[in-house]
C-alpha cells in the first residue's frame, strides 16, 4: 500500500469530514501528507496522529498566510483544497460579514493556494477542489455560496488549459450531501435531504477521497479541467 511514496500531498482544510477522510486515504497509501486546519486543534491532532500526517494551523481566510504556507512547504506533487463555509439565508438577510468571509476562505484563498503550489509542482502534478453539487442545482438561500462553487468549474477548466504542457490536472470534485458533523446521515433534516437525491443515501466522506486517490493516481493522469459530481444524482 505505498502508491504514493515519495510523493508529498496537502490538503487544505484537513480536520473534519472530507478533509480528514482524505488525509487519512493519501497517509494509508504511503503519502508524505500535511493538512492544514484553523480552529479545531484537538480533532486535526487526532487525525494527524490517527492518519500519521502533520498538521498546521493556517487560517484559509487570511490568503497571505495560505501562500506562506503553501511556499514553505517546497515542492507539492498532489493539492487537495477541502476548506469552506457554507453560509446560508436569504440575499436580502444575510448578513454580509458571512459573505465577505466565505469569499476569503472559499475563493481567494483556494485560488491563491493553488497559484503559488504550480509554482514548484513537479510536471505531472494533480490539483483538486472540493466544490459542491450545490453549484448544478438551483435552491433557494444558496446564491452566493452556490455561485462561488460554481466558478470553480471555469476556474479548473482555464488552469488545466494554462498548465497541460506540464501535464498538471485541475479538477473539481462536487460531493453532495455528505455525512459529516456539519449534515449528519442521522441529523434531523438528513430524511428531507436525502429525498432529493434519485439514491436515496449521504455520501460517505471516504467516497470523496477515494475519487480524490484515483484522479491523484496514474489512472487520473489524462483526465483535467472536468468537474465530477459525486452526489447520488442530486444534481440531475
Amino acid at each position: 500500500m505505498a502508491e504514493f511514496s515519495g510523493k508529498k500531498v496537502v490538503v487544505i482544510g484537513g480536520s473534519r469530514g472530507i478533509g480528514a477522510a482524505t488525509v487519512k486515504r493519501f497517509a494509508a497509501l504511503g503519502a508524505e501528507t500535511v493538512f492544514t486546519y484553523v480552529s479545531s486543534a484537538e480533532a486535526a491532532q487526532a487525525v494527524a496522529a490517527a492518519a500519521g500526517a502533520r498538521a498546521e494551523r493556517v487560517d484559509s481566510a487570511d490568503r497571505d498566510a495560505v501562500v506562506k504556507f503553501i511556499a514553505n512547504e517546497g515542492p507539492i506533487d498532489v493539492l487537495v483544497v477541502s476548506a469552506g463555509v457554507v453560509p446560508f439565508g436569504a440575499a436580502l438577510t444575510v448578513d454580509p460579514a458571512e459573505i465577505d468571509q466565505m469569499i476569503e476562505i472559499n475563493w481567494r484563498s483556494p485560488y491563491f493556494a493553488i497559484v503559488e503550489a504550480a509554482r514548484k509542482m513537479p510536471n505531472g502534478g494533480r490539483i483538486m477542489l472540493i466544490g459542491s453539487a450545490a453549484a448544478d442545482r438551483v435552491t433557494g438561500e444558496y446564491a452566493a455560496y452556490s455561485s462561488i462553487k460554481s466558478s470553480y468549474k471555469a476556474l479548473a477548466e482555464h488552469l488545466a488549459h494554462e498548465w497541460g504542457a506540464r501535464e498538471i490536472t485541475v479538477n473539481v470534485i462536487q460531493p453532495g450531501n455528505t455525512d459529516t458533523d456539519k449534515n449528519p446521515a442521522d441529523g434531523p433534516y438528513a430524511d428531507y435531504m436525502r429525498s432529493m437525491s434519485p439514491i436515496k443515501k449521504h455520501v460517505k466522506p471516504e467516497e470523496i477521497a477515494d475519487l480524490a486517490v484515483y484522479l491523484a493516481g496514474p489512472s487520473g493522469a489524462m483526465i483535467t479541467g472536468t468537474t465530477i459530481n459525486v452526489d447520488g444524482g442530486l444534481a440531475l
